[in-house]
């Protein structure tokens, strides 16, 4: 009989899962905290934090801005095409689903 692999299960929020950016992002996020020492990054257009509804609708401007025809945008969907590009890119499914923190790696899949 052999035993299925087993992945770490990190789903409390004090867990830190360590993900390598690529160049462009890690300037991107340079960028948004400028001279920022504490406080949020994000912000919205009054200046407080940015909400999921602050999100979703900057998401919507983006997308038009860049002539990408999204439907029903949402800032989730930045989740799954990040899972799904890993995926497409090869990286091992263990990995993906390390770094997304999926439990169980048919959720990567199905993603």
């Amino acid at each position: 009989m052999c035993a299925a692999p087993r992945f770490p299960r990190s789903h409390r929020p004090w867990d830190v899962v360590l993900v390598t950016l690529p160049p462009a992002v890690g300037r991107a996020i340079d960028r948004a905290i400028g001279n920022h020492d504490s406080g949020p990054i994000l912000l919205n257009s009054r200046g407080a934090r940015m909400d999921r509804h602050a999100a979703t609708r900057r998401l919507r401007r983006l997308a038009d801005a860049a002539g990408v025809p999204i439907t029903s945008p949402h800032p989730h969907m930045l989740r799954h095409t990040f899972v799904t590009t890993m995926l497409d890119a090869g990286v091992d499914l263990g990995d993906v689903q390390i770094v997304a923190r999926h439990a169980d790696p048919r959720t990567a899949i199905a993603v």
